[in-house]
């Protein structure tokens, strides 16, 4: 895909930049690129122009922005300040389904406020990754005009502690990523078909349910799409999937321009495919890989793979 630096930001993704030290059963990784914002801009940009709002330390690596740039990544709005990088560390069990979290350094992410850049605020497409639902609904307020399609992904912490603001995020925006078990909670109904129906119907037009080797399921008012994940071989680090997979997922919803339930689920089969690509590897090298043709290459095989 041709890279074009003076095209303008369409799509705008806030969430969290980190540096990750990681052990799977396969291997251990030390002080490596992660944080939503990072999966969800890197697939996102292999559709359209992308730019990141977040924030780092003054000892985030200078080798981690060129990578983003890589990406053609905007970085207007990542906030560079003195202190220490957003840091997390922890552990895959054998069957890299279930990870223990051992430790998390909030440090300059502790203290962020999202700062629109001017170029940003007129983008029509934003993805609000997973950070505080406050911190979400900041991002909107600052918009010059209301985006034409706005998702936003979330996680049990902030269902469990912050579920006034999670409730209105989720009436102002038009699709809600979610994780089966915490579809579950928020709604306290174990089927996740009963439970996306309440989640409808409290605002947003779509709503995905990731389950994550499992596949997704993607759900309007009038209709259910459901896709398997891509089969992988050798998976050797889950870290990022599922923020891969919406960056992806909105990153093609841009580049087409229209949202119509084809489109819906052409962005479903692309955003699974790139989730497929970043288990691959660590960090953003399995994305490094992902150039738009492979993508679509993926993309026909898990096509032609459902095909009834």
């Amino acid at each position: 895909m041709k890279k074009d630096k003076n095209k303008k930001v369409k799509l705008v993704v806030v969430g969290s930049v980190a540096l990750d030290t990681i052990e799977t059963p396969i291997e251990k990784k030390e002080e490596i690129l992660g944080g939503s914002a990072s999966f969800a801009c890197a697939a996102a940009s292999r559709f359209v122009k992308t730019g990141i709002i977040g924030i780092v330390g003054s000892d985030f690596p200078k080798k981690y922005l060129d990578l983003l740039e890589s990406f053609n990544v905007d970085l207007k709005g990542l906030e560079k300040i003195n202190g220490k990088t957003f840091r997390w560390s922890g552990t895959y069990d054998k069957d890299m389904n279930n990870r223990t979290t051992l430790c998390t350094a909030l440090n300059v992410f502790a203290d962020f406020k999202p700062k629109v850049p001017d170029e940003y605020k007129t983008a029509p497409y934003i993805f609000l990754a997973n950070i505080e639902p406050r911190l979400q609904l900041m991002v909107l307020d600052q918009m010059k005009r209301k985006p034409k399609f706005v998702a936003a992904d979330t996680m049990e912490l902030w269902i469990k502690t912050t579920n006034s603001d999670l409730m209105n995020l989720i009436k102002k925006i038009d699709l809600l990523f979610i994780n089966d078990s915490e579809a579950r909670h928020i709604t306290g109904n174990f089927s996740l078909l009963q439970a996306a129906k309440i989640l409808l119907e409290i605002g947003p037009r779509f709503v995905v349910i990731k389950k994550g080797e499992h596949g997704s399921l993607l759900f309007s008012k009038n209709s259910i799409f459901i896709i398997p994940a891509f089969p992988t071989e050798n998976v050797l680090d889950p870290t990022g999937a599922g923020d891969s997979f919406a960056g992806a997922f909105m990153g093609y919803i841009a580049r087409a321009g229209r949202i119509n339930t084809a489109t819906m689920r052409k962005a479903m089969l692309f955003g699974t495919v790139a989730a497929s690509y970043t288990v691959e590897k660590f960090s953003l090298d399995g994305l490094c890989d992902a150039t738009l043709e492979k993508l679509k290459k993926r993309a026909r095989i898990l096509r032609n793979m459902i095909r009834v």
